[in-house]
């Protein structure tokens, strides 16, 4: 069990969060405590955050004064509505909110059942309940939990495993902006790459972009990177997220200072020499763009093409998953430019200048090399082999990023700032 106290000042945005899960059939109110009650059983905002409002006019000084906690149990518990209801209170008691006013909401949107409870940390006398030592005695309720309920335990190694299997953002699943996070946190402290365009090849691996964009704040010039769900056709799916809501290393700045470091360290890297071979090899060994890209999947490397309206190349990256490295065709050499492989792919044939075949190229890439070959992939890379006959590696895999261990609540004030920008850039 995993829980997440969050505490802010808005009320009815947490509120509303919850109950337009509920309008949209991927969550129910599972309970209520010490609320005033209808007598359909059927809730609006509004009325549910009338029985908070004696608390909140008590209030004395508590500027955060509204809880929302989430409460996630191991996907592979299948938990009932009574003993979800049972860990809710059970929870608030032992936290000292059981006699507080809360709405239990249960949501079943991303592939595991888990709950939130909606309430407020000022009694009615409007004296803020204690939250020393918040965190540890959280954790302790949530392990009497996991022994109460015969729950998985959230630090166990079966679990610890399911955590380092991610998959590529899922638009229809909801919760993109948690689904964004859990890749883009990670990424930039598992892979290496140079550039904003490599950066973003990557990322496309898991149907995510960004871009760049500029503003003007008191006369002084801002840069920021906005980040998009995309479908499988890499179209955006999503309203733009702002780097700074998945933390500070997710920025331009901190990607910046990441490219320069990259540069330094695959400057000599011995992975490019053997990346070059495997990409001739595939070429040699291919006759068309599909085939070429299927040969490199073999080797757990991906390839992102990049197209304009014409069909004319004017990107290739390669993404080789044993070294995590990420290169630019043009970095490689002149012969994997973009241009390159367009003109080798105009009329979708590409020649084969000799007839080695595909096992004895691989022999001589093995036994040329001066320098030490990973001869078995990282236990994590094992979804690979599953699907060496497919192209597209998009579709297929599920990648290596530690899963969030929460769900993100999503931002509940909208922000306006990047059409604000551009309005700006259309007067000027």
């Amino acid at each position: 069990m995993i829980a997440k106290i969050g505490r802010s000042h808005n009320l009815y945005g947490a509120l509303a969060y919850n109950h337009l899960k509920v309008e949209k059939e991927k969550g129910q109110i599972l309970m209520i405590n010490k609320m005033i009650e209808t007598p359909n059983e059927q809730y609006s905002v509004n009325q549910f955050a009338l029985s908070f409002a004696p608390y909140l006019i008590a209030n004395r000084n508590t500027e955060k004064h509204t809880l929302h906690i989430s409460l996630n149990p191991n996907p592979k518990n299948e938990l009932n509505d009574e003993q979800f209801q049972d860990i809710a209170v059970y929870y608030m008691q032992e936290m000292g909110y059981g006699n507080q006013p809360y709405v239990v909401f249960k949501h079943t949107d991303t592939g595991r059942s888990h709950i939130h409870i909606v309430s407020v940390c000022v009694d009615e006398n409007g004296k803020k309940i204690s939250d020393k030592f918040e965190k540890r005695r959280s954790m302790n309720v949530c392990r009497e939990l996991e022994q109460k309920f015969g729950l998985i335990p959230a630090i166990s190694s079966e679990n610890k495993q399911n955590h380092s299997i991610f998959q590529p953002v899922n638009y229809q699943n909801g919760e993109i902006k948690s689904q964004i996070a859990s890749i883009v946190r990670h990424l930039p402290n598992l892979y290496f790459f140079q550039t904003f365009g490599e950066y973003n090849a990557l990322l496309s691996l898991f149907n995510i972009t960004a871009e760049k964009v500029e503003g003007e704040r008191n006369g002084k010039l801002l840069k920021g990177l906005i980040y998009f769900a995309l479908n499988e056709k890499g179209e955006k799916v999503s309203l733009p997220f702002k780097s700074s809501l998945f933390g500070k290393n997710t920025g331009l700045l901190a990607l910046e200072k990441h490219f320069e470091k990259n540069k330094e360290q695959l400057k000599n890297h011995p992975t490019k020499v053997s990346l070059k071979y495997a990409i001739s090899n595939a070429l040699q060994t291919s006759t068309n763009e599909l085939t070429f890209k299927n040969r490199l999947a073999e080797q757990n490397i991906n390839v992102v093409i990049r197209k304009n309206s014409e069909d004319r190349i004017y990107g290739v990256t390669f993404i080789d998953h044993h070294s995590k490295t990420v290169w630019n065709g043009s970095r490689l050499g002149k012969e994997f430019s973009a241009n390159a492989f367009h003109e080798s792919w105009k009329n979708d044939s590409i020649q084969n200048n000799n007839s080695t075949t595909e096992n004895k190229s691989s022999i001589k890439l093995n036994e040329n090399l001066n320098f030490p070959i990973e001869k078995e992939q990282h236990h994590l890379f094992d979804f690979l082999n599953e699907h060496k006959e497919q192209g597209n590696l998009l579709e297929i895999f599920g990648c290596l990023i530690p899963h969030a261990q929460h769900e993100e609540f999503d931002n509940f004030e909208l922000n306006n700032d990047l059409m604000k920008k551009r309005k700006r850039k259309r007067k000027q």
